[in-house]
């Protein structure tokens, strides 16, 4: 970020930014048109990936009954969200489903980190497709998961169906039925994407702001620059907080759809 906001500073470049200056560059071109199918945001979730399963793999690869540094922090966090997050929500049943959440806090946390780390200094969950993909799963898999505790026409019925009075059901049905298949899915995805790429825009402006009013021609307007400057550190630690908030609410909210899926009652 910052050799583009400097280059985004330059006179000689057009100001204010296009919608187009906010896409990442290409790495591979592939196809006869040269379209581009590895990103740097790509390359981003590869390592996410790669990073969270050699982490784990070798925290535990050696178990001791006095965990190691590594084994310490996998068992606290594997153990914060099985506790604070299955059980808590879902109760017993909770724990069979701890290690997807596990997972899925773990990848969201830190592919939200990498929006304030240097050389990524953008979070993949900034594009709409990683939000929107991981809340496909979790879409899939509470259904999946009513069908099969509850059998197909029980679950939809037990969905759809609240328990009121008959003459007012053709209006509660259709809202069940958005409020559960539709909207569910499309915030789950929305707040993820909204705050991280609201983040990074910020972080943006703050950062390239400083560098215009240091470009500035008076004199007294260049010395702000620096607030400009100690805004763009101040919210990078408010970035940080938002990036642990926002993979936990994420977890949690699938988490709630989990247990209404399970329920017995409606």
């Amino acid at each position: 970020m910052f050799g583009q906001t400097v280059a985004l500073a330059k006179s000689d470049l057009p100001w204010p930014p296009s919608v187009e200056d906010f896409y990442l560059p290409s790495i591979l071109p592939w196809g006869e048109h040269n379209n581009y199918w590895i990103t740097k945001i790509t390359l981003m979730v590869w390592l996410a990936v790669g990073v969270l399963i050699i982490y784990f793999l070798l925290s535990y690869r050696n178990p001791q009954l006095v965990p190691t540094k590594k084994q310490w922090i996998a068992e606290s966090l594997y153990g914060f969200v099985r506790n604070n997050i299955a059980v808590d929500m879902i109760g017993h049943r909770g724990v069979a489903f701890a290690p997807y959440f596990t997972t899925l806090f773990s990848f969201i946390l830190l592919t939200n980190l990498f929006g304030i780390i240097p050389f990524f200094q953008i979070s993949p969950n900034s594009h709409i497709a990683f939000p929107a993909f991981m809340a496909l799963i979790s879409y899939a898999m509470f259904i999946w998961v009513g069908m099969r505790h509850h059998g197909f026409g029980k679950y939809w019925k037990h969905a759809l169906i609240p328990p009121a009075p008959g003459f007012i059901l053709p209006i509660l049905i259709p809202i069940e039925l958005a409020s559960t298949f539709v909207f569910r899915p499309l915030t789950l995805a929305l707040r993820l994407f909204a705050n991280m790429f609201a983040g990074h825009i910020i972080l943006l402006v703050f950062t390239v702001g400083g560098f215009v009013l240091l470009n500035a021609q008076s004199v007294f307007v260049k010395p702000v620059s620096v607030i400009s400057w100690i805004m763009a550190i101040a919210l990078t630690f408010l970035e940080a907080l938002i990036a642990v908030l926002q993979a936990y609410v994420f977890v949690v909210l699938t988490a709630s759809y989990v247990q209404g899926a399970v329920a017995d009652e409606h």
